[in-house]
């Protein structure tokens, strides 16, 4: 498998809403293990296909107290709880800048799996923030959309600096 170049912020592929996956063949399952691969070389817990220029419903999550790589297609957030976590995020697409989201602390949601089952499941903490986060950049929302104006433009031009 392949370590894909990476759209980089601002590339306005960041903001492209993705389509749904209709096909769960050996093309999709390719995908998700280049996925892997990139946020693996990037260094990242999560990744969109859309960090890498496809514009499909995919992403791929390697978190420390999961047994293996997660794999989420056509995922929908069907619940989110009152609770409220703030927690550091950042992206592969802007290397070193990260600042403090606000996030519901609990979530349900409903994916496919890369065979095409349906599945549903509960996440919460870290698990919550990332899927969370993921499915922001499948619906064209980059993360720097979920900080203050005022915030947002200090972060990008440190980090324009930085670069």
């Amino acid at each position: 498998m392949t370590v894909r170049t990476i759209l980089t912020y601002p590339d306005p592929g960041l903001s492209t809403i993705c389509e749904p996956v209709s096909s769960f063949d050996k093309a999709l399952s390719n995908l998700a293990q280049d996925l892997l691969e990139t946020m693996r070389a990037a260094p990242g817990v999560g990744i969109t296909a859309a960090h890498i220029g496809v514009f499909q419903r995919l992403f791929v999550l390697e978190l420390p107290e999961a047994q293996k790589p997660l794999h989420y297609v056509n995922p929908e957030i069907l619940w989110t709880g009152d609770e409220m976590i703030r927690h550091t995020e950042g992206s592969v697409s802007m290397p070193g800048a990260t600042d403090e989201v606000e996030r519901p602390r609990h979530v349900r949601l409903r994916y496919r799996d890369l065979t095409g089952n349906i599945h549903e499941e509960e996440a919460k903490d870290f698990h919550a923030v990332c899927i969370q986060h993921e499915i922001d950049q499948l619906d064209g929302i980059f993360w720097l959309r979920r900080l203050s104006r005022l915030k947002r433009e200090r972060l990008v031009r440190k980090w324009q600096k930085e670069k």
